[in-house]
Formats: structure tokens, sequence, C-alpha cells
């Protein structure tokens, strides 16, 4: 069987890192409002954080904090419900369980994360794919349990069968979806927090907040400036499998958002090689390459959260590659032969300017 595997105003650095698992199991608790401008509550599987600055020309009192938390607790279970496969009835669910050849209507919101989606598997060659489940359940990452034994090769064969974002056709006009095999079955976890933490900003942005931070399960997004008016700090996480958190390198950001992915949260280990849930649906197979993480910056979350899943498939030559040839904002952290952690950072985030001063 394989084996299982603080913030301050001081300097406002906001450590953040992957989720311990890749899935979109909702358990939303009554959210956590307090008068310093912060709000936390649980979700998809993970945490969020939401803080912000008060606004000073508008009446801001702890009722006011209490309705926004209830409106973003509201916003992020309308997203598991459309997006999650731990629920049977969500939107994904029945998508997952209908005919083949039948075209299947899409709320606005999940077509547009289904779009999002299908261009960064265009662009990535493949290496970004909604259809990759069957295998990531294959290998006991999914909803189902985790599985007796490894899948055999012929196993393998047959669900690749059922895996290519090419078997997913979208009709704008009618926004549907249609598949040619009733067994295709999607998965929006590479994709849909960062498109929660979108979906979180433009309830900020509705009430009237123009200085705020976004987070859930380690995808971010800010707007404006922290309380100190400096840019929000944001930590990136040394990628350590024993259970350590440390920060290895803080970015200011100031309205970008940023996410992570990496391999070394949610893995198990079998006659001493290490199973990652990085699935490379090219091959079928676990990631084994040298990136540990990648973390990428965007205007949107759910572009930078697309977009990590996809150059950490790719790993830490060709994902770095493609990164700079699109002139990405990326920081690839690489494990060395000796052990250590090497940052290779493409241009765009070498290079990268933010508006750190005072108000």
């Amino acid at each position: 069987m394989p084996e299982s595997p603080s913030s301050g105003k001081r300097n406002w650095l906001y450590a953040l890192s992957i989720g311990v698992a890749a899935c979109l199991l909702i358990a939303l608790l009554i959210p956590r409002a307090n008068d310093d401008g912060t709000i936390q509550g649980e979700t998809m599987g993970t945490t969020y954080t939401v803080r912000f600055l008060k606004p000073d020309k508008l009446p801001w009192e702890k009722a006011h904090t209490e309705r926004l938390a209830r409106e973003i607790a509201r916003c992020l279970s309308d997203v598991n419900a459309k997006m999650s496969t731990y629920t049977p009835d969500s939107e994904l669910s029945r998508f997952n369980e209908s005919p083949a050849h039948v075209p299947f209507e899409l709320s606005p919101e999940t077509f547009e994360v289904f779009e999002a989606a299908l261009a960064i598997s265009a662009e990535s060659a493949g290496a970004f794919d909604i259809t990759v489940g069957p295998l990531v359940n294959a290998y006991g990452f999914g909803p189902p349990p985790e599985p007796p034994a490894l899948p055999t090769g012929e196993q393998l064969e047959a669900l690749r069968q059922r895996v290519g974002y090419r078997l997913l056709a979208l009709d704008p006009p009618s926004r549907t979806i249609l598949k040619p095999r009733a067994d295709v079955y999607c998965d929006l976890s590479g994709i849909a927090k960062g498109y929660a933490v979108d979906r979180v900003a433009e309830v900020m942005k509705a009430h009237g907040l123009t200085d705020y931070m976004v987070e859930v399960g380690g995808e971010v997004r800010v707007r404006g400036l922290n309380p100190d008016g400096m840019a929000w700090r944001i930590g990136i996480e040394r990628p350590t499998r024993d259970g350590t958190r440390v920060v290895m390198r803080a970015v200011e950001l100031v309205d970008r958002a940023l996410a992570t992915s990496g391999d070394y949260r949610n893995y198990y280990i079998v006659d001493g090689r290490v199973y990652s849930h990085m699935i490379d649906p090219r091959t079928a197979m676990p990631v084994d390459h040298a990136l540990a993480s990648v973390t990428v910056l965007d205007q949107k979350a759910m572009i930078a959260d697309g977009w990590a899943t996809a150059l950490m498939v790719l790993g830490p030559d060709e994902g770095y590659n493609l990164a700079e040839a699109r002139g990405m904002a990326a920081l690839f952290l690489v494990r060395t032969a000796d052990g250590n952690i090497a940052e290779r950072f493409t241009t765009a985030f070498a290079g990268l300017t933010v508006g750190p001063g005072k108000r």
C-alpha cells in the first residue's frame, strides 16, 4: 500500500503554501470576521483569508464586515456548487455523468473556466488538461479511495483513451460543451481556486474596497496597498517534504495575482519512489523531474493558477523556456543534486517592478 504522506502588521509578509489536497471538497463554516479587516473561513477542502483596509470615505461598521463575510462565503459556495468533483450534484459532476454527443449547457461561470482551461491546454501543448481526472483518480489522488496498487500499463493505456483536451468541444453562442465519449471526466482543481479568488475580488470591488488581499488555498490576488501604505508582501514557501514551513522568498505585489503549484505536499512513496499528484497528461505518469514548485504572476488568479499547473508539469527546462518565450513572470524552484533548492527566474519575474511607496 502507498505511504500517505503567521502574519503581522509589522511587515505584512503573508506566507502561502500549496494546499494539502488538490480537491474541491467544500467545508464551508461560518466565516470569522474581525474588526481589523480580516475575514477567514474554510472552502474547497482548504482555507481562505481576506484582508482589507476599511474605506476612508465610506462609513464602515462591524455590520458591514459581517455582511461582506457572508457574501464572500456565498460566492465561494457557489463556485464549489458548480465546479466540485466531490459533490455529486455539482454542475461539473453532472457534466461528467452526462451522455456522449449531447450538448450540455453550462452556467456563464463554469463556461468561463472551461474556456480559460482549454486555452491554456492548447498553449501548453496539453501539459495542462482538465480531462486528466481519470489518471489522477487511478493514482489515488481523486474522490475515490486510494487504490490498493499502482495502475498497470494496460489500465493506463485504457484510461488514456479518455484523456485529451481535444475531446471537449465548446460552443460559445449556446454556452454548451460536448464530449464524444460518455466516460470523459473533467477535473477543474488546477484552475478553479484561482477563479474563486477572482470572484471574491469582484465582491470586494462591489463593496467599494480598493485595498485588499484575497487568498484561497495559497492562490492570491491583491489590489492597492497594505495597512502600512506599502505593497502587499507575499511569501513563497521553500519546497520541503519534511513538514517544515519556511519562506524562501518574498515578492511585493500591487494589483496582481499569484499562484504556486508544486509536488511536495500531496504525494506517496512506493518502493522508494515518490508519486506526486502532479500527473503529466501526455505520459499518464506522475511528473518525474527536478522542479519542486513554480510560482506564476498574472492579472487574474485563474490564469496564474492554470499556468502554474502547466509549467509544473512541463518541468524546469521545457516549462522555463515556454514561460520565458511568452514573457510570463514566473519563479521556478528546482531541486539540485546536493539536495538544495535553486531559484530560476524568468526575465519578467526578475525585473518585476511594483509600487511599494507610501500613499
